[in-house]
């Protein structure tokens, strides 16, 4: 059935349009844009949006579900169990909030399995978990199943997907491996260690840009993020001419959906998942047939509007803008030709510039809403709010930055200082782009700690995860519930 409309999004009292105007929304194609003479270098943009974000008029307060948490990735909700939901932490252990209460022992430990993580800072790790929307339904093939997304060891020639490596004496830094399990016991909840079932290997470059998330849309079908591979630039050992999130040949840069049951379309390659055949890649040479959606750098979270249904992707940016896309089956984000609405030249130290290179182009789709990195470094996803206690965020996609610099200029030759000011909370109208500060209590304060991801309960509510560490060390992380100011 198709999805119920959608209510009329709050405008905020304050507003800032994160665009001009004239270049919101902006849908590039062949033809439709002035491209540079040849050998004409691109005018870069030292402030590609200059104009600061603005404190919203909501206010929200912040009230502790868990802590003492080593680096929290991802918070699941259990289908049909509104007071169960499943806590994900990078170092390979998911733990159950039950009645709002955080159970300490493990519902599935994984770490054995996954790569060594450097404690400082690291991308890898037990990065995505989902749960089939059968999960609580005795009658559904997906009856307690559960997917998982780790970054494990290579295994020469068990990659389903990979990129080249030409260089000699150069291998890839480890693989992203999807798989299934199943639950052995409900109360406590704890999954069989022995019923792994392997869905999906990907060979990656570099220990960096692994996406990680996985969900199940509407549809019943589950969407997995892949990052382009690593480094910068999506240039250097694993990554294609061109950059692999142009290359929709290969995994990585895209959104893929499959049928992890096999229920639906055609079998895959390894035989382990279906394809189903209204993906739009299905039956061309142009891309594989897993293929969502591409041009994508680093997508870390994206989620679906429990009401209007659309799939909203938050893609971090490399040196300049962070931005949302809300996906169409078939889309090319951008990724490496543009960053955000602003074009990228990955082999020159241009920046971005609103100049295009001088050859042609593809059909591109420009995010609904960016800011550029004086107002943050690396956009953490969220959801579309939902819930009922804070009505006046009904409606507008909550979300996060990691961490946000602010520059302190300094005299004569001296290079500007720079002070780390922690994590940022934001929201912004997906229709208008326009995007503000949510702050926390009547004083209107940051919250300060790196925020890593979000979470959304099955009655629309949204919790946020945090860590004081910025790589997987310590025991600061923690998972607080967004509830109205006090």
């Amino acid at each position: 059935p198709p999805p119920p409309a959608t209510p009329p999004r709050r405008h905020p009292r304050h507003r800032r349009t994160a665009r001009p105007a004239a270049l919101a929304g902006l849908i590039v194609a062949l033809g439709a844009i002035a491209l540079l003479p040849a050998g004409t270098a691109a005018q870069s943009i030292p402030d590609p949006i200059p104009e600061p974000i603005e404190e919203g008029s909501v206010r929200i307060g912040l009230e502790k579900v868990a802590g003492k948490l080593t680096a929290p990735t991802a918070l699941v909700p259990v289908p049909g169990n509104a007071d169960r939901m499943l806590l994900v932490d990078q170092t390979g252990k998911v733990y159950a909030i039950e009645g709002g209460e955080l159970n300490r022992h493990p519902v599935l430990d994984v770490s054995g399995r996954m790569v060594e993580l450097r404690k400082g800072f690291d991308e890898r790790g037990l990065l995505g978990l989902a749960l089939h929307p059968g999960f609580n339904d005795p009658d559904s093939p997906g009856f307690h199943k559960l997917y998982t997304y780790t970054s494990e060891p290579l295994k020469e020639g068990a990659a389903d997907f990979t990129t080249p490596i030409e260089e000699e004496d150069v291998k890839h830094n480890h693989q992203s491996v999807v798989a299934e399990w199943e639950v052995r016991s409900v109360q406590p909840l704890l999954v069989a260690p022995d019923s792994r079932r392997e869905i999906m290997r990907v060979d990656e470059p570099q220990f960096n840009h692994d996406g990680g998330e996985l969900a199940f849309g509407p549809d019943g079908i589950l969407y997995i993020g892949f990052g382009d591979g690593g480094a910068a630039n999506d240039l250097g050992p694993g990554h294609v001419e061109g950059g692999n999130g142009q290359d929709p040949t290969n995994i990585l840069g895209t959104i893929a959906r499959i049928d992890p049951l096999g229920k639906t379309g055609k079998k895959s390659a390894n035989g382990a998942y279906s394809i189903p055949n209204d993906n739009p890649f299905v039956g061309t040479d142009k891309a594989l047939d897993e293929v969502w959606a591409y041009g994508l750098r680093n997508p870390w979270r994206f989620s679906f509007d429990k009401e209007a249904g659309e799939l909203i992707v938050a893609d971090v940016g490399q040196n300049n803008i962070e931005e949302i896309d809300i996906i169409k089956p078939g889309g090319n984000y951008g990724w490496r030709i543009k960053e955000g609405t602003f074009f990228f030249d990955p082999q020159g130290k241009a920046g971005v510039s609103e100049s295009a290179p001088d050859r042609s182009l593809p059909e591109m789709i420009d995010p609904v809403a960016e800011y550029d990195h004086r107002e943050g470094t690396s956009i953490s996803g969220g959801y579309v709010y939902r819930g009922d206690a804070i009505p006046e965020l009904d409606g507008l996609y909550v979300f996060g930055d990691w961490r946000q610099w602010k520059v302190i200029p300094r005299s004569g030759d001296k290079k500007d200082k720079r002070k780390n000011l922690g994590g940022r909370l934001m929201y912004a109208d997906l229709d208008s782009g326009e995007i503000y500060d949510l702050l926390i209590g009547s004083e209107g304060r940051r919250i300060g700690d790196y925020v890593t991801a979000f979470g959304q309960s099955l009655d629309g509510e949204v919790y946020v995860l945090t860590n004081t560490q910025a790589g997987p060390s310590g025991k600061n992380g923690a998972v607080w519930k967004i509830v109205p100011a006090e």
